[in-house]
């Protein structure tokens, strides 16, 4: 968990009439909280900032990514969730996925948290966005009301090779197209029931196979 030695200063701008923020984090020492924007229930900027801890107690309405990479095989490239994740622990899941800090776009996150996460450097060209939606849970203490954006990059990626993020990632693997969607329609077997993240993906399949 994050300490709070920080300093915040917010800078606003107007863009597209949308009100954002330029987070500014002076360290004063130690590692900050994130920090998300607030959105009201229809996706808009309310101009406020929260941390991630009371947005999750009191469901504030924020912004999350999700990322899958498919081979040139079909195949997705999925991670285990570590066992001290307080949210579907042992789990396999997308590729990579995190929340939205506060002044970012969904790309940007993306971006970082494949970087983070498994050590696979992606640009902005290479990252597709397929859609978005809402999700709201509530489990194990946590109240997560997302706004959702999905994404997916065509690459090839060696997996052996690549440097996880031991405290969220426990192992990674390709699977095929086939056994992906098999387990999605078996309710969800093996994999975390993050229904729009799986949607997303057999909608891209589908539309793929028609090109």
């Amino acid at each position: 968990m994050y300490s709070k030695k920080f300093i915040i200063v917010i800078i606003e701008f107007e863009s597209k009439n949308i009100m954002r923020n330029i987070i500014i984090y002076i360290f004063l020492g130690g590692e900050m909280e994130e920090l998300f924007d607030v959105l009201d229930e229809k996706g808009n900027y309310t101009g406020k900032v929260e941390t991630r801890e009371k947005c999750h107690k009191e469901g504030l309405w924020h912004k999350a990514v999700a990322l899958c990479i498919i081979n040139s095989k079909n195949e997705v490239l999925l991670q285990r969730r570590s066992a001290n994740k307080k949210l579907w622990p042992n789990m396999w899941d997308i590729t990579a996925g995190g929340h939205v800090l506060a002044g970012e776009f969904g790309y940007e996150a993306v971006i970082r948290e494949i970087k983070e996460e498994l050590g696979i450097e992606l640009d902005k060209n290479e990252i597709t966005f397929l859609g978005s939606a809402i999700s709201k849970q509530e489990k194990s203490g946590i109240i997560n009301n997302h706004f959702n954006e999905y994404y997916i990059a065509k690459k090839d990626i060696d997996e052996t090779k690549l440097t996880i993020q031991e405290e969220e990632v426990s192992e990674i693997k390709w699977i095929s197209k086939e056994e992906i969607i098999k387990n999605i329609r078996n309710n969800y077997n093996g994999i975390t029931n993050k229904e729009g993240c799986w949607e997303y993906l057999i909608r891209y399949y589908e539309w793929s196979e028609t090109k």
